[in-house]
């Protein structure tokens, strides 16, 4: 899972993707609930983090009942099938998310250390994502909110050293996850295709389109 990126500014996004820029504030650090920018067939937008639930009473995204939800990650095997992301994922509202880069935390010492992923060819990462909008029931405001895909990456060589591992599960079942970048080739399909051809292209990246080091940037002199 992923629970901070740095997000790709306004103008090479049109450049890298053949869009307008998106219009709207966001930060250089983007966290779960916070705005970043996302692709969506044609255009770029700026959204919330976290898709907010149709039956959401607030943007913060909450159950009817108003207990609150953690929405900025969607794991795969739940798109077509957990009330969030069923509608969305059904309808083809699929998003790319650009980002510089991502951070999650590397537990191959045994202790958590924030670790930054690249792309080694130096493009902004192409995020997998989906997308929706809600209203606010009280002011009629119409909010994007989006969120992140993960899929399995046990077994990975880099991907599965990140996150605490499960003392109590072996290490094939200790379900790691992981973003899934979408590559250029891909990205109309990806915006444009069906639901199974969408499917089809949620994999795991191979450990060479990386380029990785601690996110401590007194550290980056140990990227490798």
């Amino acid at each position: 899972m992923c629970n901070l990126y740095a997000p790709t500014g306004p103008q090479k996004i049109s450049m890298r993707f053949a869009v307008g820029a998106p219009v709207g504030a966001y930060a250089a650090t983007v966290a779960p609930l916070k705005n970043g920018p996302i692709v969506v067939p044609g255009r770029a937008l700026v959204a919330q983090w976290g898709l907010i639930p149709p039956n959401s009473p607030t943007r913060s995204p909450s159950l009817p009942n108003g207990q609150r939800m953690t929405t900025n990650n969607a794991r795969r095997e739940r798109l077509a099938s957990a009330p969030t992301y069923r509608n969305a994922w059904r309808r083809g509202q699929r998003c790319i998310i650009p980002a510089d880069s991502f951070d999650e935390p590397n537990w191959s010492t045994g202790k958590n250390e924030w670790w930054r992923f690249w792309r080694a060819d130096g493009e902004p990462w192409a995020l997998a994502g989906i997308w929706s909008e809600w209203c606010d029931p009280e002011s009629g405001e119409v909010v994007p909110s989006y969120t992140m895909i993960t899929q399995n990456c046990d077994g990975h060589p880099l991907l599965g050293l990140m996150h605490k591992p499960d003392p109590n599960l072996p290490a094939e079942q200790q379900d790691k996850r992981a973003v899934v970048p979408i590559e250029p080739g891909d990205w109309d399909r990806w915006l444009h295709g069906t639901v199974a051809q969408a499917e089809a292209l949620i994999q795991v990246p191979a450990e060479a389109l990386f380029q990785h080091g601690p996110a401590d940037p007194a550290k980056q002199h140990l990227l490798f």
